[in-house]
């Protein structure tokens, strides 16, 4: 048990500082979004999975009620190869510190769910007052698509039940069809991905740990590269050009090209839009791919390697 624990905690603290920090200095994410939000993913499951096994390990070995039921179903010899007789005091306050960190991160979660929740309503309620009022008769705008009369052009995509795509009549008057087409593809993209529910777990990890280098770097880059995966989505269909022009009218007002942090990430986009970079090989993506899926399977060989071990 104790070698299990200090393997996990190092693989943990691997996933958690050195490789974030390194993924973040890398220029390939850039080219290939959607494989960088899959690897982020994996790095968090890997972390989350080695906490959470540690903490049912050395649960098991502070409690005895805990440890009759992890290991009830199991012959004498896997419960012996465990070694779960005596637990060191580390090993104790290990337990007790990840107990406190798993209640937390459930907390910040259901936070997060709570606020997105309230926030959507409040956004419905605040949409259904600027809606305009249709003709007697006709049904109210509930539908896919809602038009605001607002003189700045702005798009964006609601998510909820029913989700909703709402543009303004400045978005409308201001962009070429083409264009057009090309914003909503650029959300429909986000709406695919369910990149809200992505956004929200960084936001929630990030907002409950945020000296954990790997959650704070989960957060900044899956704002950053959900952008940039629904910008390839949009290029694709409509062009880089094209997606390029409607992204600069969308936000020209806001000061695209400025050196705020938001808007030197628009800047970021165009300049990509405009001088796409490479993309990886097959080849390579699918390596990258598959070695980012078996690492989250790492802190699951080690859990289970002695009770392989003793059945073998």
């Amino acid at each position: 048990m104790t070698l299990c624990l200090l393997l996990l905690s190092v693989v943990a603290l691997t996933a958690a500082v050195p490789v974030p920090r390194a993924l973040t200095r890398a220029e390939w994410p850039e080219r290939e979004p959607v494989v960088a939000l899959w690897v982020w993913q994996c790095l968090v499951a890997t972390v989350l999975l080695c906490c959470l096994t540690a903490l049912v390990l050395g649960a098991a070995a502070v409690f005895h009620t805990v440890r009759t039921q992890v290991f009830a179903p199991a012959p004498p010899g896997v419960t012996e190869a465990y070694d779960l007789s005596t637990a060191p005091l580390w090993a104790t306050v290990l337990t007790l510190l990840l107990a406190c960190g798993a209640a937390w991160t459930t907390a910040m979660l259901a936070r997060e769910l709570v606020e997105t929740r309230r926030r959507r309503g409040q956004t419905r309620a605040h949409l259904r007052e600027r809606a305009p009022d249709l003709p007697a008769g006709l049904p109210s705008a509930r539908g896919p698509l809602l038009v605001l009369e607002d003189e700045y052009p702005d798009a964006w995509w609601m998510p909820g039940h029913p989700p909703q795509l709402i543009v303004t009549t400045g978005a409308l008057h201001r962009l070429t069809s083409r264009q057009m087409d090309a914003v909503l593809t650029h959300e429909r993209g986000h709406a695919r991905a369910h990149h809200d529910w992505l956004l929200h777990l960084s936001t929630a990890l990030a907002t409950g740990f945020p000296r954990v280098p790997l959650f704070a770097h989960f957060c900044d880059q899956t704002h950053r590269l959900v952008e940039l995966s629904a910008d390839d989505t949009a290029s694709r269909r409509c062009g880089h050009l094209t997606t390029a022009l409607a992204l600069i009218e969308l936000n020209q007002h806001r000061g695209v090209l400025s050196c705020a942090s938001s808007h030197r990430l628009l800047g970021e986009r165009v300049d990509r839009l405009l001088q796409p970079p490479p993309r990886l090989l097959p080849r390579h993506r699918a390596l990258t791919t598959t070695v980012a899926a078996l690492v989250p399977l790492l802190p699951l060989l080690i859990t289970f390697a002695p009770g392989l071990t003793a059945l073998t």
